[in-house]
């Protein structure tokens, strides 16, 4: 099983096309943090007090919790007024928009990236075995179909997996080249007490909530492509999906059916966020809807793969 993944490896980065890819996403994030920088460059009015803003806050989402609101944002609501409370008794500031600290802790942009990525090579990397012809050729080795399937698919995790480590690196290294240290600590709310936030260790662990998106993605982009042989339809319709699956979410929040639909549970950093819109759900509830969901595309394209007629 590893030479077989090592051959897939090798074949993957000996394209141009994921060099390329690779290259892109480093001059994305950089360009990205460049445009950053120009804005708070530009920006010339004179901050606000974070006080006086942590308390109109406070009173709006007073305001706010007279509405009749969901369980889940009342909570959120809740959550927030003893965060901000907490700030204004010991005097602890928010981190500075414009410092690396803010940039560093919470690294989602790159996951956007490395999802429009990856979908390419999990679009691709069996489709193209049939539009190229080479897939009599791979089939004819003393390899079980479900040994070159599995192989296919740990090299296409793990080129995100590399992608999403490269973008956070240059993210960092952006963040210390273009943005001054800021002051300021990230607090939340562990269910009983209020606790400082690690800026290394929140902004690994966002990365990797948002890599559930990109397997979700990239998985369903496999599946298309093994299924219908067309890396084109793979990449359209794994796109549309991760472009229209908030709206979808927004459009169906009031039915049931909502908590049950995959593209309610893929971003899971609105667990971190606050960004929860659907009420009644919760993170390990997510995370069995989105194992339920990667069952079934595996489950779909091994099943066709192994079972499809190559000969004619």
């Amino acid at each position: 099983m590893l030479n077989l993944i090592q051959n897939e490896w090798m074949k993957l980065w000996s394209k141009k096309g994921t060099w390329i890819m690779t290259i892109l996403l480093i001059a994305a994030v950089i360009g990205v943090m460049g445009i950053t920088k120009w804005v708070n460059n530009q920006n010339t009015t004179q901050p606000t007090d974070w006080k006086s803003s942590a308390q109109e806050q406070i009173n709006y989402i007073n305001e706010a919790t007279q509405l009749d609101l969901p369980e889940m944002e009342r909570k959120q609501n809740e959550e927030t007024i003893k965060i901000l409370e907490y700030r204004l008794a010991n005097d602890i500031p928010p981190l500075a928009e414009d410092g690396r600290e803010s940039l560093i802790i919470n690294p989602v942009g790159v996951g956007s990236l490395v999802v429009l990525l990856t979908v390419i090579v999990a679009a691709g990397i069996v489709a193209s075995e049939f539009s190229q012809g080479t897939i009599k050729m791979l089939l004819t080795r003393p390899v079980s179909r479900w040994k070159i399937m599995t192989s296919k698919y740990v090299t296409v995790l793990l080129f995100g997996v590399l992608l999403m480590v490269i973008g956070f690196a240059v993210t960092i290294m952006s963040a210390y080249i273009l943005f001054p240290s800021g002051v300021g600590q990230e607090l939340k709310w562990d269910g009983n007490a209020i606790v400082p936030v690690s800026i290394w260790g929140h902004g690994l662990y966002m990365l990797i909530l948002s890599f559930a998106n990109v397997i979700i993605t990239a998985t369903f982009a496999f599946m298309i492509g093994s299924v219908f042989r067309s890396n084109g339809m793979a990449i359209g319709l794994s796109l549309f999906i991760f472009f229209t699956g908030n709206t979808i979410v927004l459009l169906l929040s009031q039915y049931e059916i909502v908590k049950y639909l995959v593209f309610t549970h893929m971003n899971l950093t609105m667990y971190e966020t606050n960004s929860v819109f659907v009420d009644g759900i919760t993170m390990p509830f997510s995370l069995v809807v989105l194992a339920s969901y990667l069952v079934v595309f595996l489950v779909i394209s091994y099943t066709v793969f192994t079972k499809r007629d190559i000969t004619a």
